[in-house]
């Protein structure tokens, strides 16, 4: 028998709440892949698909250096000052 230890504590959970959305996506959007095995094809078909339902939005693409670690500052830091929504694919 196998016995899982889960260190985490949630006698009392942490609340939580959604952020504001915005009515709608304009200006640029960042498309991040984590560098999972095809993470970019699923990029690829939704940067397809938000250049045909938003012509006027600008897309900029980035890729973690690898899946197993946090993006690195600098990356995180040009997400930030050029795009107003970003997009991370997860796909495996």
């Amino acid at each position: 028998m196998t016995t899982i230890l889960d260190p985490t504590d949630e006698r009392v959970p942490i609340a939580r709440s959604v952020s504001p959305r915005p009515e709608a996506v304009t200006g640029s959007v960042a498309l991040l892949d984590i560098s999972k095995p095809r993470g970019n094809v699923l990029l690829d078909r939704l940067e397809a698909r938000l250049r045909e339902e938003l012509p006027g939005i600008e897309i900029n693409r980035y890729a973690k250096p690898t899946f197993t670690k946090p993006a690195p500052t600098e990356l995180r830091q040009d997400i930030r000052e050029r795009n107003d929504f970003v997009v991370e694919a997860l796909a495996d």
